[in-house]
């Protein structure tokens, strides 16, 4: 079945190998990742994605959907890209606190529709993040020590299934598939919007506090204080940075959810530590919490690894604060805790995490730094030893990795029983497939 008819369809631009923009087409936000795909589709609207996997059933090709690429793993060849950032409509409903997205927003104009209302959605830590990749891996941000996954707020899908076939799955239409859907990945449907539950946020304090590299062990002290009794409204992160060309520095990421008045009296031993490169503590709006970090926000080639861990006990110290940051750019510890470690109160496919700490490793993706970044990432997972449970959310994955390491032995089970049976030609393909 030829791609001509696939043209004759949708609306679109069609792109195949050797076209005009089809490089950039199919080049993913994380440039480091090689797609080597055997067609673009840029879908306008729903009809589009819909018509796109009808052909691809028919035709025997799979579909893997993607925003942005953010996830991308390269592990796509021959397939059809279907590129859905132009569905990128907001609704905000201010008086039921709920949000209506097209599957191409990103988080930060979300945020800024909703902060006009005193309103936020359960975001990550990067304004340019798509809302819907995000939110189907679990998604976990500033907010999720008091609020939980963003999957959980979900309340309906729009979906095309794998016969592309339009259709609404929420709670009582379609329980399997809302439940998949809800931090299980993007394996079983393509989503076109979603409608989610916002919280109230009108008062926000957070920022960031960094110190040169000889503060390490004394701001490393301050994180583990603070977070050993937090309350479920703060939540912090220590970052270690070692930018090329730049000195290497510490600091202290946090945000609270509630009035700046307290925030600063929970993060006062900040004010111990003295010799502050910078300081961005501040009060914030819900659309101002994509500034906290400084992550980018261009296309950029990186690596990562993240993992799960049971404490910060002396190995992990040795490991991750004694131990040089180079070669990798960045060594991210979060707190976790709070309302991610506690039994879901919606059904869905993400649970609970209940290791009190996540860490995120990340180099820069340059063909000449590969090898000495993988090696890094290699040396410090080794010496973490049993510290790390192996286990990591879905949204913390990187290429080579499989779904299997996000989900416990029940919940993969049934997440693969649904897609055998939602899916059985494997039309569909996540970043991280669950039968892979």
């Amino acid at each position: 079945m030829g791609i001509d008819e696939l043209r004759g369809t949708v609306r679109g631009a069609v792109l195949l190998p050797g076209d005009a923009g089809f490089e950039q087409a199919a080049r993913p936000w994380n440039v480091a990742v090689t797609q080597s795909v055997g067609a673009v589709v840029a879908a306008t609207d729903a009809e589009d994605i819909a018509a796109t996997v009808g052909w691809a059933r028919r035709a025997g090709r799979t579909v893997v959907t993607q925003p942005t690429g953010h996830g991308a793993t390269g592990d796509i060849d021959d397939a059809v890209l279907l590129r859905t950032g132009a569905l990128d409509d907001i609704a905000i409903d201010p008086v039921r606190r709920r949000a209506r997205v097209g599957c191409g927003a990103q988080w930060g104009r979300v945020q800024a529709a909703a902060a006009a209302h005193g309103l936020s959605g359960l975001a990550g830590s990067n304004p340019v993040v798509g809302v819907t990749g995000y939110t189907l891996g679990g998604g976990f941000g500033w907010l999720a020590r008091a609020h939980g996954w963003a999957s959980n707020a979900v309340r309906a899908f729009d979906i095309v299934d794998a016969e592309g076939v339009r259709g609404l799955v929420d709670a009582e239409s379609d329980p399997d598939l809302f439940w998949a859907l809800r931090g299980g990945g993007g394996d079983f449907a393509i989503v076109t919007a979603l409608e989610f539950d916002l919280v109230e946020l009108p008062r926000l304090y957070g920022g960031r506090v960094s110190w040169s590299a000889e503060r390490t062990h004394e701001a490393f002290a301050l994180f583990t204080a603070l977070t050993t009794d937090a309350p479920p409204e703060l939540s912090v992160w220590l970052q270690r940075c070692q930018l090329p060309g730049a000195a290497p520095t510490v600091a202290i990421d946090f945000a609270y959810l509630g009035e700046p008045a307290d925030g600063r009296a929970l993060t006062r031993g900040l004010d111990a530590l003295p010799g502050a490169l910078a300081d961005t503590r501040a009060a914030m709006t819900a659309d101002q919490l994509g500034t906290i970090t400084a992550e980018p926000t261009d296309p950029s080639p990186s690596l990562s690894r993240g993992e799960l861990l049971t404490d910060l006990g002396d190995a992990v110290v040795k490991t991750l604060v004694d131990a040089p940051v180079a070669p990798l750019l960045n060594i991210q510890i979060r707190g976790l805790g709070g309302a991610l470690a506690e039994a879901a109160p919606h059904d869905g496919a993400r649970g609970p995490v209940t290791e009190p700490y996540a860490l995120y490793l990340l180099g820069l993706g340059l063909p000449h730094l590969v090898d000495d970044v993988t090696a890094g990432f290699a040396a410090i997972l080794d010496q973490l030893g049993p510290h790390r449970t192996g286990a990591k959310p879905y949204t913390f994955l990187a290429p080579g990795e499989s779904a299997s390491a996000a989900f416990d032995e029940a919940t993969l089970a049934r997440l693969r029983r649904i897609k055998r049976d939602r899916d059985p030609h494997q039309v569909l393909r996540a970043n991280f497939p669950v039968l892979a």
